[in-house]
């Protein structure tokens, strides 16, 4: 891999925000939004300004809740020990923050300032953060469903592009990425090691190294190397086993046992 996984989230965060459904759905919500002109912005605003405001709030938001999620939030929790609920808490007033002082700057050349859009007072405005807890918890909790529709394939390879949803070959930890490699390519994911680990079920693998998993089925060759050891995989690339990891090799049969 030549890419930094900087530059692979900013590809990322720009393939989904230019995903054809995704543009698709901000446009209906913000025609809804625009027509209907709820939060007293239909007797606020005529029916250009009011499309202009409430199209600037669907794509402004959404654009600003993804970068803030994949760019900085998922890189945070990704080397935080905070508990998993005090991730989501966290990142739950990082977005709202950041929400809130989107909606009030975009709404000042609208409204004047003596006003102010009734959406952004009390209740409304807690409602950012109200919304921000709960897309960060159903991104985390929200079960995966299976790949292309069937249940034997590992959750893992949903996260993938479809030409390279293959045969898991092995798992690999590059700062707060995991190189995920398949018998069709390799891509970067955003994730813990030990997260991507759980998703590879069904397929019999286990972890040699601790920046490394493999897929037993794929091991071509294995042989001693010092303390430790090398597995040739299918696909050709090398992975190393550390000393700690022997035992289990050893019984998966991939080494011989020791004697006595």
């Amino acid at each position: 891999m030549t890419d930094r996984p900087s530059s692979f989230a900013l590809r990322e965060l720009q393939a989904h925000l230019g995903a054809p459904f995704v543009l698709a759905t901000q446009a209906g919500i913000a025609l809804v939004l625009g027509l209907s002109g709820p939060f007293g912005s239909f007797e606020s605003l005529s029916p250009l300004p009011r499309l202009v405001y409430w199209t600037g709030i669907v794509f402004g938001t959404y654009g600003l809740g993804s970068a803030l999620t994949l760019l900085i939030l998922d890189p945070l929790d990704a080397r935080s020990r905070l508990p998993l609920m005090l991730q989501i808490l966290r990142g739950g007033v990082i977005l709202g923050l950041a929400v809130l002082v989107f909606l009030w700057l975009w709404s000042l050349p609208f409204f004047r300032a003596q006003d102010g859009p009734d959406h952004l007072a009390g209740a409304g405005g807690l409602a950012a953060f109200v919304v921000s807890w709960t897309v960060l918890s159903l991104r985390v909790f929200y079960p995966q469903p299976a790949v292309d529709g069937a249940t034997d394939q590992p959750a893992l390879l949903k996260r993938l592009p479809l030409d390279k949803r293959g045969a898991l070959v092995a798992l690999t930890a590059t700062d707060h990425y995991v190189e995920v490699v398949t018998d069709k390519g390799r891509e970067l994911v955003l994730m813990r090691l030990a997260d991507a680990i759980a998703e590879t079920a069904p397929v019999r693998g286990m972890q040699v190294h601790r920046s490394h998993w493999v897929a037993l089925a794929q091991v071509e060759s294995a042989e001693r190397r010092g303390d430790g050891a090398r597995l040739e995989m299918r696909t050709g690339m090398e992975i190393p086993v550390s000393r700690r990891h022997m035992p289990s090799i050893r019984a998966a049969g991939l080494l011989p046992q020791k004697q006595g």
